[in-house]
């Protein structure tokens, strides 16, 4: 039988700052963090994102810089988007397949000059489709599943060629984690990890992140044929065990703070690593905060990432990583 008040006084072990680091339930580290980079052509490039106040778009050469800042942080892998060149954008996006193409540039650049941070890397098409859509289209409009995780998979393994070490489609496409595994295991790629977009909802918080990509004005209608219904949970946990039965290691939930509650329905069913991305939109809005002296920049990112943590998350994805990095190890 428990206490009661007074001799149950639960305030007792926040009285101090050890004793509240003593007691805490959840810890957050920098080795919890992923950090989501955007790739642009050229040689010294560093180009702001308007969108994304603090984000830029860096060519391979700053990418690599970039990696031995996350390195130096204690933050264990980073995330790569590229933003390919308007000429490069096909409406079938065969640049993603190209071995040489700028997501695969950067992957072997940073596998030879920082090889112990892990390179996760994104398996869709809008980077690289005119038309903005994570796959193949048909003639009206409509995403065509199968025809486009067949490029998919060799998008994967163009990734995998080139070093990456943890692949993570984020195209909603069904079946498509099963052929990419079946097709990592046939080349040996046995070690390959995939970390699944399994439960990626048509949001609005994406638009900085299309702006960052370039695909913002090219995308021709929505997502909502593909990406998932916000309304929908039982449906996210059907998506999980089907990834996950097709051999994915670990699942993501997108956007991060919206579904807290998804995040930890999965984690609690499957009991599997479950990341987070801290989506783009969720990053401008505490950057507006801070701007218009609403938040406190600091107090507001920690606060926010424990909160992924305490719902269940095996770690996150935020443009916040380097700068929580730092401020945990302070």
């Amino acid at each position: 039988m428990s206490a009661s008040y007074p001799a149950l006084r639960l305030r007792r072990t926040r009285a101090s700052a050890w004793s509240r680091r003593l007691h805490a339930e959840t810890v957050l580290t920098p080795a919890d963090l992923i950090w989501p980079l955007f790739i642009s052509e050229g040689q010294g490039v560093e180009e702001p994102i308007a969108s994304l106040p603090g984000v830029s778009r860096w060519s391979v050469d700053h990418i690599v810089a970039r990696a031995r800042e996350a390195r130096d942080a204690g933050i264990a892998c980073i995330a790569l988007f590229p933003n390919t060149p308007p000429h490069l954008r096909t409406a079938g996006g065969e640049e993603a397949l190209n071995p040489d193409n700028l997501m695969c540039r950067a992957i072997r650049a940073l596998k030879n000059a920082v090889p112990e941070i892990g390179v996760l890397t994104d398996v869709a098409l809008d980077p690289y489709t005119a038309h903005g859509h994570d796959g193949l289209l048909d003639e009206g409009g409509y995403v065509l599943n199968d025809r486009t995780a067949e490029v998919l998979v060799g998008q994967a393994l163009n990734q995998a060629a080139a070093g990456a070490d943890i692949i993570a489609p984020s195209d909603m496409m069904d079946g498509r984690v099963g052929l990419i595994r079946e097709a990592l295991e046939a080349e040996g790629r046995v070690n390959v990890q995939i970390m699944s977009y399994a439960a990626k909802y048509a949001s609005g918080f994406y638009g900085p992140f299309r702006d960052a990509v370039g695909s913002r004005g090219l995308l021709k209608g929505d997502k909502k044929t593909y990406q998932m219904d916000s309304a929908n949970a039982e449906e996210a946990l059907r998506e999980v065990a089907l990834d996950l039965a097709e051999g994915a290691d670990s699942v993501m939930v997108k956007p991060g703070l919206p579904y807290l509650d998804i995040i930890l329905r999965v984690k609690s069913e499957f009991q599997v690593p479950v990341f987070a991305y801290q989506v783009s939109g969720e990053y401008a809005m505490i950057e507006a905060a801070v701007a218009a002296g609403a938040a406190e920049r600091d107090a507001v990112v920690l606060e926010t990432l424990m909160a992924f943590k305490r719902a269940g998350c095996s770690g996150v994805l935020t443009y916040h990583a380097l700068h929580a990095a730092r401020l945990l190890a302070a």
